[in-house]
């Protein structure tokens, strides 16, 4: 499905800029996340493989050139899915995945930082992906159990080695962003962010001050502001737009270092959320957006704050 709107005077940026990696290279900032191609509670294999990778070559198709992944998707299952939809891969597509969560069961993590086990899941994934060398390598969780620094190492050394052009980290604080800066160049970091939860604020800001990629987990989360009426709806039906993709919009306006990764296991969700590379957010409606996310997340904040 393919949405217009009219032209905007607006000065945002191109929403389907693109942007530059440090040590891996451009990519449009609008990707495809992978977690939703396999089983329920990311666990097991999906309901219908054949559509599962006909999502994966879909979201090629339409561009996209940047799809993240992890080892703990299945586990393992969204990694050969990618790997059997696409090998040999087109040119300039890149794969990011992850290691460092383990898995015991439907929507159970536990975080393992070994530098032993992080070795071990770099070398699967290189198998699985069917690659000598992985686009992006991220830490999917610092292990509190081991010493950060050797978990940073460890990556560090597998980079050393060939085995991933570049290193990422995913839920993690400035401080940790610094401390892993000094083993490696981060390239980018994953953390919760959309609309309505805007807790990574000053990770964000950060990665924009020094270049880092900025890739927002559950990107098209919206809560109230997507129900019937409410901001995020009034901006889809006035922009002949879904509420997704109102809510990717809004983020790729935000930052020029944001790559939101809406996921899904639907060919139809895949293409709305693609649509939102097209949508111009006016002036008015991105301040309307930003103000109603703030007022929710510190709303969200608050009630947290008083249970405790």
């Amino acid at each position: 499905m393919t949405h217009t709107t009219e032209p905007s005077t607006s000065t945002a940026p191109d929403a389907t800029a693109t942007i530059d990696l440090k040590d891996l290279g451009t990519v449009h900032r609008l990707g495809f996340g992978a977690m939703r191609i396999v089983g329920d509670g990311v666990w097991g294999e999906p309901r219908d493989p054949a559509r599962a990778a006909a999502v994966v070559r879909r979201a090629v198709e339409l561009g996209v050139d940047f799809i993240d992944t992890a080892d703990s998707y299945g586990p393992d299952v969204s990694e050969r899915i990618i790997a059997e939809a696409l090998r040999p891969y087109p040119e300039g597509v890149r794969v990011a995945t992850k290691a460092g969560f383990t898995r015991q069961g439907p929507n159970r993590w536990i975080p393992v930082g070994r530098p032993e086990y992080l070795r071990q899941q770099a070398e699967l994934s290189l198998r699985k992906l069917g690659v000598e060398t992985l686009d992006l390598l991220q830490l999917h969780r610092i292990d509190p159990k081991v010493d950060r620094d050797e978990q940073f190492a460890e990556l560090a050394a597998l980079q050393a080695e060939g085995k991933a052009r570049a290193l990422g980290l995913s839920q993690v604080s400035v401080e940790e962003i610094e401390a892993a800066s000094r083993h490696f160049t981060v390239a980018t970091v994953q953390n919760r962010y959309n609309l309505t939860d805007r807790s990574a604020e000053d990770v964000l800001e950060y990665c924009e001050a020094h270049g880092i990629g900025f890739i927002p987990w559950a990107p098209i989360s919206a809560g109230e502001l997507a129900r019937a009426g409410g901001p995020v709806d009034r901006a889809a039906d006035r922009l002949g737009a879904t509420a997704s993709g109102i809510a990717l919009a809004w983020l790729l306006r935000r930052s020029p270092v944001m790559m939101p990764i809406p996921g899904t296991g639907s060919v139809g969700h895949l293409e709305d959320n693609m649509a939102a590379a097209a949508l111009r957010l006016d002036d008015a409606t991105f301040a309307e957006l930003d103000e109603a996310g703030r007022t929710a997340a510190a709303e969200a904040a608050g009630s947290r704050d008083a249970g405790r």
